[in-house]
């Protein structure tokens, strides 16, 4: 969690911390490296908050670094720190690279091992369980082995009850983390880790090899996030090894919440998730084309390695011109099992959805509005609200924060509700103002938000008039979904998408509701 928080546009707040450690040790994780009490007052903070809770499986692991060179351990103030944070675990990084030694910290090679030894000594001594992270290894060990291994065997000597090999600048080739990690296995007694980043696009790879060889900890971070290109993204990580090659990293019954923890850890980042991230993805086991989609109907081994179910994540059919017929039918078949093939309501549909997509409709990717195409053909959908009317105003001050502003006015069961809201262009007006009216009768919505806004122009060639299609995606935490509007004015094609994203999260709601409150009778 240290490593991750240090991404790019990443900024947690202490409660955000404190519930992704909740939510990381109810899914099974051994250790969370949640801060360094030594760098900010915000994670000093943290630690004595979190130290109220009472956690099951997770040990805190606070971080920090061995002390500066010239004094003593017990003289380091960063140190010190480190022991106010009260955790029975600590992770502490040292150079192991002669290069940093020399030219980065600039110290000699004798008083690097001595920081290391006294370091590790002194938080022994206070009864700690230590975690030496070598930072640099691969880079030191390559350039330079046998101080490389000087600088482990000094943090053995102190007592490390573990030896954590970092590939810190993220460039080393996974046949080469085999090799060496192998070497170090065969001499030292004490377990081994690794600790990769993700510049040459092998932090999983990397991580994986190393376990190959005798690793036995991982270090990574959920969804990848930390510095630069990221670190080892431990979804990727946890299902390679727990599924297919048997070796437990988490309980086996936590296994199918890794997409919610995915998805989870994500929103407290308030950063989109990347849809092609194995596993946990929404692209994951998306199948469009229609060789592939026939294939998936009759095995699905044909094209999905594991069953979507074993981690949380689901198998999706995309909707286009390239899916083919029986998929297409197979879809509306989901919403009206009584039609087939020979129903004029399906030819109806079929015909719909050419003609939409040659305006420039796309329904891959926003699945939801096809659905609600089928249920408003078919009279099966549910109106939760009517827009009677919407207008829109521009600022000519454009730079400003609410340049423009928007008031609508919705009926639900015949009572009307004026909004009026302000916003950063057009369209986030009009969805301020919209929730704002929606809120009255609906206050679910305060759980779904947009997560992605896209606009591409269809027709390049007729310049400012040509059309567009938007495309929304959205989220209440749980579930994401994509929808599509299409016009020449990127207003009503925004709006069209919008209200496809509310009724559809209305929908959704009412029904889960709806099943609660069944089970609840039954019982």
């Amino acid at each position: 969690m240290r490593d991750g928080a240090q991404a790019e546009g990443i900024s947690f707040t202490v409660n955000d911390k404190l519930r992704i450690v909740q939510r990381l040790d109810e899914f099974g994780v051994k250790y969370i490296e949640a801060g360094n009490p030594g760098s900010n007052p915000k994670d000093l903070e943290f630690f004595e908050k979190v130290s109220l809770l009472k956690l099951k499986n997770a040990k805190l692991t606070a971080f920090g670094s061995t002390r500066r060179a010239g004094i003593m351990a017990k003289e380091d103030a960063n140190l010190q720190a480190l022991l106010k944070a009260n955790t029975s675990a600590v992770a502490i990084f040292g150079k192991t690279w002669d290069f940093h030694v020399t030219d980065i910290i600039k110290t000699t090679l004798e008083e690097n091992l001595n920081m290391i030894r006294d370091t590790l000594s002194f938080l022994k001594e206070q009864e700690k369980e230590v975690v030496f992270d070598a930072e640099h290894f691969f880079d030191g060990y390559q350039a330079n082995p046998t101080y490389a291994i000087k600088c482990l065997e000094a943090a053995a000597d102190a007592g490390a009850d573990w030896l954590v090999l970092c590939d810190t600048n993220g460039g080393t080739f996974p046949s080469d983390i085999m090799s060496i990690v192998s070497e170090v296995v065969k001499k030292f007694t004490i377990p081994i880790g690794i600790h990769c980043h993700n510049d040459g696009g092998m932090g999983v790879a990397n991580s994986q090899m190393a376990v190959e060889a005798g690793a036995v900890q991982v270090q990574g971070t959920i969804n990848g996030y930390g510095e630069r290109c990221g670190n080892a993204n431990l979804c990727t990580i946890i299902a390679n090894l727990q599924l297919k090659k048997g070796l437990k990293c988490i309980p086996e019954e936590q296994m199918k919440n890794l997409s919610s923890v995915s998805r989870y850890v994500s929103e407290l980042a308030n950063l989109a998730l990347n849809e092609r991230d194995p596993y946990v993805g929404n692209c994951a086991f998306a199948h469009k084309g229609g060789m592939h989609i026939d294939a998936i109907n009759k095995n699905p081994l044909s094209f999905e390695h594991i069953q979507p179910g074993l981690v949380g994540n689901e198998r999706r059919i995309l909707m286009s011109e390239v899916s083919g017929r029986s998929t297409i039918l197979k879809r509306i078949q989901e919403i009206t099992p009584w039609i087939d093939k020979t129903s004029p309501e399906t030819q109806y549909l079929m015909d719909e959805m050419k003609r939409l997509e040659h305006e420039g409709y796309q329904f891959e990717g926003a699945e939801i509005s096809f659905e609600l195409l089928v249920r408003r053909a078919l009279g099966k959908d549910t109106r939760f609200f009517n827009v009677k009317d919407f207008r829109v105003i521009c600022e000519e001050h454009w730079q400003d924060d609410y340049s423009a502003s928007a008031i609508i006015k919705v009926q639900v069961d015949g009572v009307e509700e004026v909004s009026a809201a302000e916003g950063d262009g057009p369209v986030n007006a009009l969805d301020r103002a919209l929730r704002k009216s929606l809120q009255v009768f609906y206050p679910e919505l305060d759980k779904m938000r947009l997560t992605d806004y896209k606009v591409r122009v269809l027709d390049t060639g007729q310049a400012t008039a040509a059309k567009v299609r938007v495309h929304i995606e959205s989220t209440d935490g749980e579930k994401v979904w994509g929808t599509v509007g299409v016009s020449t004015n990127i207003i009503e094609a925004s709006w069209s998408a919008l209200v496809d994203s509310i009724e559809y999260f209305l929908y959704r709601n009412h029904h889960l509701t709806e099943n609660k409150d069944k089970k609840t009778d039954v019982v």
